[in-house]
């Protein structure tokens, strides 16, 4: 069938999938570097007890089958060694069918690792990654052109990820229909950038510009997606540039990145394409499968599409267990204040509030007022991340946070890898833990120059009391 590929479409391809191809490499090595203490036989949330309580059909994963940590971390740097192929151009060098099996398998690793990471592995982005990957799987390689209906999956994708972000903006917090949300969300957001001091300090006249920018590119500019070239390559454009002025403005994991990826897929590159040309007409089994794929996926659209039309929309949520189509959204709720979890060990025998208490200091989370924020993104930070969440409501860290506490009291290694430092020497763990909650906010230019801190903050309340392992009660956050 002649319309079925799009051939001016290979160069849109090549640079998607070697895009794709380095964030899965990046999702695979967060996940081998950090499941130990997170997900671990002996994490604070271990797959073994995940796995127990939820069956296969619900949440399909290998660790169903058989769980140990070897067995995680050798499929976490398989998935590494994947992708890094799959960078490499390795799916170049197969049969179609052979390339499609290569993309197939970071697709089923990362799915067995995000159906068993509870928490840790609930944010957009997760199931963003795994929704472009199976989309991946059917794109062939240079032996076919890219298929005319993948590649409006993967538009009707981006459509539905920035959409849906600005109905649940608008639908949610007032001050995002007043403009004036941005004059707050860049000292508040979950983990800020180096340049997020700048950005919170900018005009407000130009914050107002910032969030009715935001509007029109997720309210009005995805419909032209659907739009003849060159105005659809126009809208891609104008998500990309807007994707990146998030990336420099603070750490979202790799879900700026991944947009951009996908929105590289929609621009016409054909006046570069001579040399990336696919070589071969698509034979009809391919044909059938993309076809009935496209079918399927059409059909498991209704759920998210009646989501986007519901008053109460719901953000970042999957409909089936394998998460082929999705729901997303951010920041439909803005905080005004920030407020962080501060946690510290002392090795008094009696904790006293003025004894020798002693700060973990986090890798990316805010801590000491005079420690600059640095860039992560695309690495996630999983237990960042959820101390912000902690700080906003003691429910957020009912599951872990107490296990964490006992980790840092046990000295467990992999959980002090988490961090940036202890302030304690291995085997010498503290005898009690404690978490206090702050108010932070970013100092003003004179408080900069005049202390060199960029947080200055204030302190709200207890959040643990001092704990210890033995004989004493675990200690629950406070309400």
């Amino acid at each position: 069938m002649e319309w079925f590929t799009a051939p001016g479409y290979g160069l849109a391809r090549l640079v998607f999938q070697k895009g794709l191809a380095a964030l899965y490499l990046v999702a695979f090595l967060c996940a081998a570097r950090q499941f130990r203490a997170l997900v671990g036989a002996r994490g604070m949330l271990p797959v073994p007890a995940f796995t127990a309580r939820v069956p296969f059909r619900r949440a399909p994963s290998l660790f169903h089958a058989y769980y140990s940590d070897g067995f995680f971390a050798g499929v976490a740097w398989t998935g590494c060694a994947v992708a890094a192929a799959l960078l490499a151009g390795a799916d170049g060098l197969l049969p179609l069918w052979g390339a499609m099996l290569l993309w197939a398998l970071p697709w089923a690793l990362y799915l067995s690792v995000v159906n068993t990471g509870g928490v840790w592995y609930g944010f957009g982005w997760e199931t963003l990654l795994l929704e472009t990957g199976f989309l991946a799987i059917w794109l062939g390689n240079d032996r076919v052109g890219p298929p005319v209906l993948v590649l409006f999956l993967l538009r009707w994708l981006l459509f539905r990820l920035e959409f849906g972000a600005g109905l649940i903006k608008i639908r949610g917090d007032e001050c995002w229909r007043r403009l004036t949300c941005l004059e707050h969300h860049h000292e508040t957001q979950p983990m800020p950038g180096p340049l997020s001091w700048f950005f919170h300090r900018l005009p407000r006249p130009l914050h107002r510009v910032e969030a009715a920018a935001n509007h029109v590119t997720q309210l009005a500019v995805p419909f032209l997606l659907f739009t003849p070239q060159p105005v659809a390559s126009l809208a891609a454009a104008v998500m990309i540039v807007t994707q990146l002025w998030l990336v420099l403005s603070g750490n979202f994991s790799w879900l700026n990145h991944l947009t951009v990826v996908i929105a590289l897929s929609a621009l016409d590159f054909t006046p570069y394409t001579r040399a990336h040309r696919a070589s071969g007409a698509a034979p009809l089994w391919y044909e059938v499968l993309v076809i009935a794929v496209t079918a399927v996926l059409v059909v498991l659209s209704l759920g998210p599409v009646r989501n986007l039309l519901s008053r109460r929309q719901l953000m970042n949520s999957s409909f089936e267990p394998l998460r082929l189509v999705n729901t997303y959204g951010a920041f439909g709720t803005v905080s005004r204040m920030r407020f962080e979890v501060v946690v510290e060990g002392t090795a008094d025998e009696r904790p006293r509030a003025d004894g020798d208490w002693r700060a973990y200091e986090f890798r990316g989370k805010p801590g000491d007022p005079r420690r600059w924020p640095r860039q992560f993104a695309p690495y996630h930070l999983r237990l960042d991340w959820m101390m912000w969440f902690a700080a906003l409501s003691p429910a957020y860290a009912r599951s872990w946070f107490t296990p964490f506490v006992e980790r840092l009291l046990e000295g467990d290694r992999d959980t002090l890898r988490l961090l940036r430092s202890s302030p304690f020497p291995p085997g010498s763990p503290p005898r009690h833990v404690r978490a206090r909650l702050f108010r932070y906010r970013f100092t003003t230019p004179a408080e900069l120059r005049a202390t060199g801190a960029c947080w200055e903050r204030t302190f709200v309340r207890d959040y643990l009391a001092p704990t210890r392992l033995e004989g004493a009660p675990s200690g629950a956050p406070t309400p």
